[in-house]
């Protein structure tokens, strides 16, 4: 099984509607973003999927996201979490690449805190 990884990142603000603490006020972060390829067959140059495609799938959807305000997109159903953003993320970059053996998103709030969204 391979694996690769390419890594983007985007600032935004965000509130959480239902969330009790500071998070429920407008706020933002440098989002740290991640595109997890996974698969067991290498392409006739020997590689999974070309860095450069995935990488540019995963800057083209964090330029979409990059200083807005999350609460806007109609997707996050106004509670953008990072569990809701890592969805998003996940969903467009198959929109773009449907044929890559794409595995996973992780965005980090903050160096610390991750969530992922993936497929079996």
């Amino acid at each position: 099984m391979y694996e690769i990884r390419v890594e983007a990142d985007f600032a935004a603000a965000h509130f959480l509607n239902d969330f009790h603490g500071k998070c429920e006020r407008l706020h933002g972060h440098n989002y740290r973003v991640l595109a997890h390829a996974r698969g067991e067959a290498l392409d006739s140059g020997g590689m999974l999927v070309d860095f450069g495609v995935l990488k540019g799938a995963l800057r083209q959807v964090c330029a979409g996201l990059d200083h807005r305000n999350l609460n806007d997109f109609p997707e996050f159903r106004s509670n953008p979490s990072a569990e809701r953003i890592a969805e998003y993320v996940y969903r467009r970059m198959r929109e773009i690449l449907p044929d890559a053996p794409l595995w996973a998103v992780d965005v980090y709030e903050t160096p610390t805190s991750r969530a992922r969204y993936f497929t079996m």
